[in-house]
């Protein structure tokens, strides 16, 4: 019925079906599902689940495989989570290691706040206006931080491994102190004492996401807080946060965000 991607490893789909089947094989992305009208006909035949119906959720992790008998007719939200971009949360929001967390799957489960926010917050916007991209954003992080809280399995914790803490401190601090310069890989492989390799390896496992990847997240945030501030030009912004250009810092923006940050700015 409608798409919208809401920056890089997130997107919504709402969609209706009837009287169908559909398989899941595998997908390389997490689903958050819930139901908003119908569902009662449905059952999950590889697991013989019936029970569906509105505000139901299924959370489908990456990776996994099931075969469902759609009865009637239903519609649905789907939320859609690349497994790199809730380790980034993981890290960021909750400083939790990502390599300790695993979503739970659910089938027909109940979960009456994740549904709220799911049907107050994000059904109801706009998802092609730019005045709505900002409140849809924040919407679905709040999505992703529910998941980690409620659904994520394994034995989450505090960041162990990887880099030592207080590398790992020092590697942050570094990147947010100097996110106007071009920064490079062998410049954060220096201050860590590794080669690049390895300490490309080992900031993934701390951070959860590639070292080019968190610094752009980073460079994105700041961003952020300097267009909400109100006081900087474009051109200023692209050149304190370390973008080649302000070209380049729009392409980088929309596509992390999906809004410009002209329409960004305008929406705040």
């Amino acid at each position: 019925m409608r798409t919208a991607e809401i920056g890089r490893g997130l997107s919504l789909a709402e969609w209706q079906n009837r009287d169908n089947r559909a398989r899941y094989d595998r997908p390389d992305h997490h689903t958050l599902s819930l139901y908003l009208e119908g569902g009662e006909g449905v059952v999950r035949e590889d697991g013989a689940l019936s029970g569906g119906g509105p505000d139901k959720l299924c959370l489908l992790p990456a990776g996994h495989e099931s075969r469902w008998l759609i009865g009637g007719r239903l519609r649905m939200l789907h939320l859609y989570v690349a497994p790199e971009t809730l380790a980034y949360q993981a890290v960021s929001a909750l400083d939790v290691d990502p390599r300790t967390v695993s979503l739970r799957e659910l089938t027909f489960a109940e979960d009456p706040a994740t549904a709220m926010l799911m049907r107050g917050a994000v059904l109801p916007l706009d998802w092609a206006a730019g005045a709505d991209r900002m409140a849809l954003g924040s919407a679905c992080h709040l999505l992703l931080h529910a998941l980690l809280r409620r659904h994520a399995g394994g034995d989450a914790r505090a960041v162990t491994g990887g880099l030592a803490p207080a590398i790992r401190r020092r590697i942050a601090e570094l990147i947010e102190a100097r996110l106007a310069e071009a920064l490079s890989l062998e410049v954060l492989a220096d201050e860590a004492g590794l080669s690049t390799f390895h300490f490309a390896k080992m900031f993934k496992a701390s951070f959860g996401v590639p070292p080019h990847r968190y610094v752009t997240e980073r460079r994105i945030a700041r961003a952020k807080d300097l267009l909400a501030e109100g006081r900087t030009s474009l051109a200023g912004i692209a050149l304190a946060c370390g973008f080649a250009s302000q070209s380049h810092f729009t392409r980088r923006f929309a596509q992390a965000t999906g809004l410009t940050p002209a329409a960004w700015r305008g929406a705040a």
